[in-house]
């Protein structure tokens, strides 16, 4: 019996719709401009607060203007219904590789965090409560999920890359198409019972399926008690990881003393004439801060992979020993790959940060290792790319 299972009502979007899912963003002010050019962008009900004619309400007080703007959506022909449907999905783009998945439900209770806790579902970094609490909000004020949990499968990846491809192929026309910021084009294809779904069901669980993406809606997804969720099932060869850098909005110390103190907890350190760019390999992290760059390598403890990580390394010994910041600190801004390192070093330049960490990407067989070994990888320190669209495929709960 797969875990992996149609959805019961789909809304699909009939285009227009389609949106970065809801924590892309380094800037909410982004968010709001988006949604001001694309009114119909689900970012207006997946971030209620963030919309032009809602900003001032605090997330919770905006949610009745997100029950209302779906409902419109629904009503205005944005979406239209479907019947225990699966939805075949592909990226694609001039010069890259098609990426492809799945939109399916999948079993809550599947969902393992720790080596004796059973499931086929691991997810893998800590997460930030407040975030969760939210999305449980948004699921039960609105009955619906809009953005997708990126699954990977580990066990029959290429079995389903292969299916996948050959399903699409064969689909024809596309139900619709979307265009993200990357010029990436989204495609869906609905797919209702019979063999060939029951395939790619069977395909989709039939191996460990790993969180890529959507840490914070797969805890919702427990925390809410919903029996399932909804998710993009990917392929190892469908997907990348990207950088996933830091921004420091105010120190806590001034830049000297920080130097001073990494120093002092054993990390070396030397000054990069140029342009600070993301270090090439992992095993040093670059800094910039105000017109200065550095190489820092961080001291290793023990033997532990895991501990190691340079996103563990810089949590643990810049962040909190050396700056005495918490992960959730509002003055710690996550940037992921979509925002090249000119940028986070030019927030620097421009006074509107006072630190830039700009680390490595994770590897895909240190996150693939970390995983099964039921280890949690540290906070947002893997940026998969191409993501999954949210907006276009969405699941109607059971009430």
């Amino acid at each position: 019996m797969t875990v992996v299972h149609p959805i019961t009502r789909a809304w699909i979007t009939t285009g227009g719709t389609g949106a970065q899912n809801y924590d892309e963003f380094a800037d909410d002010a982004e968010i709001t401009a988006i949604i001001e050019e694309n009114p119909h962008s689900a970012l207006g009900i997946e971030m209620p607060h963030r919309a032009p004619e809602s900003l001032g309400k605090s997330f919770l007080d905006a949610l009745p203007d997100a029950v209302t703007r779906l409902a419109e959506a629904k009503a205005d022909g944005s979406y239209t219904p479907a019947e225990q449907v699966v939805v075949l999905y592909r990226i694609s783009a001039p010069g890259e590789e098609n990426a492809y998945g799945l939109f399916a439900m999948v079993d809550t209770d599947q969902i393992s965090t720790r080596a004796d806790e059973p499931g086929l579902v691991i997810r893998n970094e800590d997460v930030f409560i407040a975030k969760v609490r939210e999305r449980v909000a948004l699921a039960e004020a609105l009955g619906h999920l809009l953005s997708p949990v990126l699954l990977l499968q580990t066990g029959r990846g290429d079995e389903l890359h292969a299916a996948l491809a050959a399903a699409t192929d064969a689909a024809g026309a596309p139900a619709a198409t979307d265009t993200d910021q990357a010029g990436r084009t989204h495609a869906i294809w609905l797919l209702g019972p019979g063999p060939r779904q029951d395939e790619l069901t069977a395909l989709a669980g039939g191996g460990e399926l790993v969180v890529a993406d959507g840490n914070h809606r797969s805890l919702a997804a427990q925390t809410g008690g919903l029996p399932r969720f909804l998710s993009v099932i990917t392929t190892p060869a469908s997907v990348a990881i990207q950088p996933y850098n830091r921004l420091v909005s105010e120190l806590t110390t001034t830049a000297d003393d920080l130097l001073a103190r990494l120093r002092a907890a054993g990390a070396e350190i030397s000054p990069i004439d140029g342009p600070v760019e993301v270090p090439a390999a992992g095993g040093t992290v670059h800094l910039r801060l105000a017109g200065r760059g550095y190489a820092v390598t961080l001291p290793h403890v023990g033997e532990n992979r895991l501990e190691n990580l340079d996103h563990a390394l810089v949590e643990r010994l810049l962040l909190r020993d050396v700056l005495g910041l918490d992960p959730g600190d509002k003055r710690i801004t996550y940037v992921g790959g979509d925002y090249p390192a000119s940028w986070l070093t030019g927030e620097v330049d421009a006074g509107r940060a006072e630190l830039a960490v700009l680390v490595a990407p994770v590897t895909v067989d240190d996150f693939v290792a970390v995983n099964l070994a039921r280890e949690k990888m540290p906070r947002k320190s893997t940026w998969f790319t191409p993501k999954a669209r949210g907006g276009l495929v969405v699941a109607e709960l059971s009430r």
